[in-house]
């Protein structure tokens, strides 16, 4: 089969690799659909996380081809969706609604779903079966649901994102976005979108932002205060992973509010001092997308939410090494790669 492997940063490229086979009885292989290019893969392409001879890719979907001997909620022929994280999807972890820290999971990363084919453990923890084949302009949507709806959505939860609350938004990517489409969805009375890039704030309107703010850092935080009565919003997600989005996002949460943080953070460091005398929620981490995706499934294949969109380049698999480039120079908010 044809894969996605990064051999040091800014070198991507397509290679030849062993078809996947049934290892464990609870595994499936799955003929992928669909994959992606996510925010969090440019971290090693860029030189930021230690990168040699990866596979890449946790996001998917596809049709299972092949079943082990214990799985029973799926069949051969099933149009699926996984989670970026696999899990059992019974541990006690899982049972509270944290997939993500499943005892006996691991991430898809380690696996590589930028390819034809992927062995996915613990198949009926890890996949949902779509009500039917879908048509194919659902497919890009339903990829979506496989990490950036599920994680935007998680900061939204996260959030405390509702009815009468005001929603700030940092971070204007593709989980960010879908964190508007969340948070529109969850009956947020008002959603301010932080973004510079008109075509980015476009979209975010279409998701349902009322607001976008272009400043950042301190003269983000003082136009978010100067929109809520100088009290800072309900619900802020933060969608980065850096010291300053971080900071922003504490800033521009009023006390008492809630701060949901899904941005893969990459050397932030909080001062104890003002996160005591801020007094907000904190609550964040890797996305529980298995908890949200049968759910999120039913409302795309419904046609009320169109997270598709997101997706702003479609390329082939072989090239993947494009993609990634156009993501870099964010001349693409998210790259779907057609298998």
């Amino acid at each position: 089969m044809r894969q996605v492997v990064m051999y040091a940063p800014g070198d991507v490229r397509v290679e030849e690799r062993e078809d996947p086979k049934i290892i464990e009885p609870t595994d499936a292989v799955i003929r992928v659909t669909a994959t992606c290019i996510c925010g969090s893969d440019l971290w090693p392409y860029r030189g930021i996380e230690a990168v040699n001879d990866q596979v890449m890719g946790h996001e998917y979907v596809g049709v299972v081809e092949e079943i082990g001997s214990e799985v029973k909620n799926l069949k051969v022929g099933d149009f699926v969706v996984g989670s970026f994280v696999i899990s059992d999807n019974t541990c006690e972890i899982c049972r509270s609604g944290y997939q993500s820290k499943c005892v006996h999971g691991t991430f898809v990363s380690t696996i590589g779903t930028q390819s034809q084919k992927a062995r996915i453990p613990l198949a009926d923890g890890t996949l949902v079966s779509t009500p039917g084949q879908p048509d194919p302009e659902l497919i890009p949507s339903l990829l979506a649901a496989s990490d950036v709806l599920g994680t935007g959505w998680f900061g939204a939860v996260a959030a405390e994102a509702g009815p009468g609350k005001t929603v700030a938004v940092v971070g204007d990517g593709a989980v960010g976005l879908m964190a508007v489409l969340a948070a529109k969805q969850l009956g947020a009375e008002r959603i301010i979108a932080m973004s510079r890039h008109p075509e980015r704030q476009e979209l975010a309107r279409f998701y349902g932002a009322t607001d976008i703010v272009e400043e950042r850092g301190d003269e983000g935080v003082a136009k978010i205060k100067e929109l809520t009565n100088g009290l800072g919003a309900h619900s802020v997600i933060e969608a980065v992973g850096t010291q300053e989005s971080m900071m922003q996002a504490i800033r521009s949460t009023r006390p008492g509010g809630h701060l949901g943080f899904v941005g893969v953070t990459h050397g932030v460091e909080l001062l104890g001092l003002e996160l005591f005398f801020a007094e907000i929620h904190l609550h964040g981490g890797p996305a529980p997308v298995r908890r949200f995706l049968p759910d999120l499934i039913q409302l795309i294949w419904d046609r009320k939410i169109d997270p598709g969109k997101v997706f702003d380049l479609a390329l082939p698999l072989d090239q993947a090494a494009e993609g990634y480039k156009a993501m870099d120079e964010r001349r693409a908010i998210k790259v779907l790669l057609t298998v």
